[in-house]
């Protein structure tokens, strides 16, 4: 009896001991992932690796149901954590037992579990949610745009959480399934390859498949009546374009830039490798909107971006995305410059490519357009600020330094590097110091300088580092070395004779201007408005 008593006691003591101590280790993950612009994106202490989402959507009405299946891995011992979504839950499960939930902030979700979880554990969270998207705003702002048969998702640096929760930051990269269900007579359109779609009761499902790291802000859903044309590369890769059967007057002009996203893809890879991706093609909306958006595999494109007639220099940069941007991807927001200055540079040597303009041409250009005094050239690339982030010196000024890079190093190690980048980092993220160190590595020159001079002073470089960028060099050898360079490609011989007027260059000079430029300047409202305004609306969070 007396044992009895005792050993109960004992144990109930020791538990009393064992559980405060336990709990104690398990903390919540933070409500933001760390970036120096939006600390409120994304969320701490756990690594998404694949997402299902199964949604059906109601176009007329813009209800869209959904069942978001998260798998996940901890990164700490977990009490609770955050998903971001705007739009309303009625359940959350993790690890199959009903979860607590919350909502906080502009678009926390507060998850806690019936049992802490452990580090380093695989879960699987399951949400239920509803909701309209475009009644959902952050300072005024959405991610969502309507249509007038439906509904899209396209904006950076956030939009999943007007559709899906998620860890909403190009840190946290995953595999995606995502399956729509819409009225028949609707499509909807996503990332990757259709694997499949069926039609019963009055309603068609879509089954789409991501199947490489995705960040969050690259998925994309358009719900509406689309025109579809499909096909395959050379290599096999399934190419899907979409255009909605209202596009009026840019409807002929969206066609004759689309349509050519697979020769472009072709040429790129002669520049960047092999293409990163299970499938390729673009989709235009219609939507008022004048900006585009690199989204995995199928960018995104207003209407507007036709507006003046064809222009497959936008869907050049936004494919160069496909590399710079979407398989590498930026660490922290403020290491833009590695989406953006490459996208431009790659209209540049698209530029060269055809005849309208070398990339020499357009630097001495862009150059000479502004004067000493201009704002443009107070806004650092490589370290905007959140409320710079889209400015055209990040695309026209970052171009300027990868020219600057080229004619430091020559054209061997700068293809080599354009090249050998996105292999290095594929699928990943990386910094712009990343790049710095690989330049340096590739090349075998100090590049620090250069760098600095062209992404972080605040001012416009000085004539004589124009020049330096226009094509002279520190020795003969090197000299010689450029000149045999050049001599092996036609586009680049003609660089030749511009050096010498970027080496007499003043603020006052005024180039000729390349045939490309009109085009190039055209995309500008790539970065305009739209994603300027969302950026602006975002920088608290």
């Amino acid at each position: 009896m007396h044992r009895r008593i005792i050993v109960p006691s004992a144990l109930a003591a020791s538990l009393m001991l064992a559980i405060p101590a336990s709990a104690a280790d398990f903390t919540p993950g933070a409500p933001g992932i760390g970036d120096s612009y939006y600390p409120a994106s994304g969320n701490g202490g756990y690594d998404v690796s694949h997402y299902d989402l199964r949604l059906k959507y109601e176009p007329a009405t813009d209800l869209l149901e959904g069942t978001a299946t998260i798998v996940a891995t901890t990164k700490q011992n977990l009490s609770r954590f955050n998903l971001d979504l705007g739009l309303k839950v009625s359940e959350v499960r993790v690890n199959g037992r009903v979860a607590k939930f919350a909502a906080s902030g502009d678009h926390e979700l507060e998850v806690t579990p019936a049992v802490p979880l452990e580090k380093n554990k695989e879960i699987s969270v399951v949400v239920r949610y509803a909701g309209k998207p475009s009644e959902f705003k952050v300072d005024g702002w959405s991610a969502w745009a309507r249509t007038p048969d439906g509904g899209v998702a396209a904006q950076e640096p956030d939009s999943a959480a007007w559709w899906f929760p998620s860890n909403d930051h190009p840190l946290d990269k995953a595999t995606f399934d995502v399956s729509v269900s819409v009225p028949a007579g609707h499509q909807a359109i996503s990332n990757g390859v259709l694997q499949s779609q069926s039609t019963a009761l009055g309603r068609t499902r879509f089954n789409w498949r991501s199947d490489k790291p995705q960040a969050t802000y690259l998925a994309t859903l358009a719900v509406g009546k689309f025109d579809i044309t499909t096909d395959r590369t050379a290599n096999g890769l399934p190419v899907l374009n979409a255009y909605s059967k209202d596009l009026g007057a840019n409807a002929g002009a969206a066609r004759a830039s689309v349509e050519r996203t697979a020769e472009v893809t072709e040429w790129l890879e002669t520049v960047f490798g092999p293409y990163p991706f299970n499938a390729l093609g673009g989709y235009v909306p219609n939507v008022t909107s004048g900006f585009a958006l690199e989204t995995q595999t199928r960018p995104f494109y207003s209407p507007r971006q036709f507006a003046n007639g064809a222009n497959v220099s936008v869907v050049v940069h936004e494919q160069a995305h496909q590399w710079y941007g979407d398989s590498v991807s930026v660490r922290d927001w403020k290491d833009i410059w590695i989406n953006e200055g490459f996208a431009r540079y790659s209209q540049w040597l698209w530029s060269e490519k055809e005849g309208e303009g070398t990339t020499q041409e357009l630097a001495d250009y862009v150059y000479a357009l502004r004067g000493a005094d201009d704002p443009f050239w107070t806004v650092k690339p490589g370290d905007p600020g959140p409320e710079n982030q889209f400015h055209g010196a990040v695309y026209d000024r970052g171009a300027l330094a990868l020219q600057a890079l080229r004619n430091r190093i020559g054209d061997e190690a700068f293809f080599a590097i354009l090249k050998g980048w996105p292999k290095q980092f594929a699928h990943g993220n990386a910094r712009v110091a990343d790049f710095v160190r690989y330049a340096e590595r590739v090349s075998g020159k100090p590049l620090a300088e250069l760098f600095d001079t062209w992404l972080y002073q605040p001012s416009k470089p000085s004539a004589s580092t124009a020049d330096a960028a226009g094509g002279s060099a520190p020795t003969a050898a090197e000299a010689r070395a450029r000149a045999g360079e050049k001599l092996k490609a036609k586009a680049r011989a003609a660089a030749t004779a511009k050096a010498t007027a970027t080496a007499t260059a003043t603020a006052d000079a005024k180039p000729a201007q390349p045939k490309s430029w009109k085009k190039i300047a055209a995309t500008n409202t790539i970065h305009d408005h739209e994603r300027g305004h969302g950026h602006g609306g975002h920088g608290g969070h």
